[in-house]
């Protein structure tokens, strides 16, 4: 669920580190929004990332 409806930015997987070199698995969540905006003139709720909402790819209603 959490990916961009603008940029289909999602989820980002790697691994924790510890002290001792030791790995295991971690996942970088994207800050992901539901925002009321305007498509072809009709509002609608998207699921957008907080990049796209900044930059303004996204008119907000």
């Amino acid at each position: 669920m959490a990916k961009c409806s603008v940029c289909g930015k999602s989820v980002h997987f790697g691994n924790n580190v510890s002290h001792s070199h030791k790995k295991t698995n971690r996942m970088w969540k994207s800050n992901i929004k539901r925002v009321r905006c305007k498509v072809n003139g009709v509002s609608k709720r998207l699921y957008v990332c907080t990049r796209c909402l900044k930059s303004g790819k996204v008119e907000r209603v």
